[in-house]
């Protein structure tokens, strides 16, 4: 992992942009939505940074950079056309201990911005580290494609039912298991109104939970990209994840992240499974090998049906 991933609050945070270019245009736009107090520093400035700074939304300091302009601030860009003037701004911040950005050289980088998928509060960031930008642009497009328009409305909505859920259910489990059901309510996946969230929500309300005692087989084939769509639907939704030593880890790190993980040897998979099932915990097996008739009968001892699901490869 070249980069650790993480989303920064900014606001109210002092930034320096040097440079007053077309790059710096870009930055400064990203970095007052995100609600950061901006200073940019360069002796000639674009014109829409001067719209900015003429509406008070930035301060400009019209003058070659100095060692000394960074004082008081938190971070540091570095957005100008001189690679040598870029490189001492970085040297001279990463001296004081000021997180900078030298745009598009990430050897001369604290931190990179990623591309990004807006749909705040709910956002998705793609980066490579630098290697291919094209890539990350092609894989933001898909994103784009996939992700609903309402999921700004679904996030807020959500945010603000907290107490409601609370009175209901007492424990954290219990709500999550409520809003994994609510989220993939065809209803609410398709709303276009908070009212039809909220008829979605007081409906579900006053049904009755199902019941859980069910296990989940997944023959995990010998490549995670030929998974199927309901394998990784289910895998992200256990709460326990049992798997043996042939199993890659690849296809481990594709379940629910914040799942329990356990290596267990390949002949007490099922009976592992069994013990948390009637404990009510959702579990998933994953297995390297085809589940015999024997293991699904002894997965059968439940009010369920044992869930058999497979790589495509199955039979290849």
């Amino acid at each position: 992992m070249d980069f650790f991933p993480a989303f920064l609050r900014l606001t109210d945070r002092q930034v320096l942009v040097v440079g007053g270019g077309d790059v710096a245009c870009r930055k400064v736009d990203l970095l007052l939505r995100a609600n950061a107090n901006v200073t940019v520093l360069s002796p000639e400035l674009h014109p829409f940074l001067a719209n900015y700074a003429d509406k008070g939304r930035l301060a400009y300091l019209c003058k070659n950079y100095e060692e000394g302009d960074l004082a008081g601030f938190d971070q540091v860009w570095a957005t100008t056309d001189q690679r040598e003037l870029n490189h001492q701004i970085y040297r001279d911040a990463t001296a004081q201990g000021l997180w900078v950005n030298v745009v598009d050289d990430p050897k001369f980088c604290h931190f990179i911005t990623p591309s990004m998928v807006d749909r705040s509060p709910i956002q998705i960031a793609i980066s490579s580290g630098g290697a291919s930008p094209v890539l990350v642009r092609y894989l933001r497009e898909r994103f784009e494609t996939m992700l609903p328009q309402n999921l700004a409305m679904l996030a807020d909505y959500a945010g603000k039912q907290r107490d409601r859920i609370k009175e209901h259910f007492n424990t954290v489990d219990e709500r999550r298991k409520f809003w994994e059901r609510f989220f993939r309510l065809p209803e609410v996946e398709h709303a276009k109104q908070v009212e039809e969230l909220e008829s979605a929500f007081c409906h579900l309300l006053a049904s009755p939970e199902e019941t859980n005692q069910t296990i989940t087989i997944v023959y995990i084939g010998r490549d995670p990209e030929l998974l199927t769509l309901k394998a990784l639907r289910l895998m992200q939704q256990t709460e326990y994840v049992l798997y043996s030593h042939d199993c890659p880890d690849i296809f481990v790190d594709l379940c629910r992240r914040d799942a329990e993980r356990e290596l267990v040897q390949s002949h007490e998979l099922i009976e592992k499974a069994v013990d948390l099932a009637k404990q009510d915990i959702r579990a998933c097996v994953l297995t390297s090998a085809l589940p015999t008739k024997e293991m699904m009968q002894a997965a059968s001892p439940l009010s369920n049906e044992p869930i058999f699901v497979s790589a495509s490869d199955a039979t290849t």
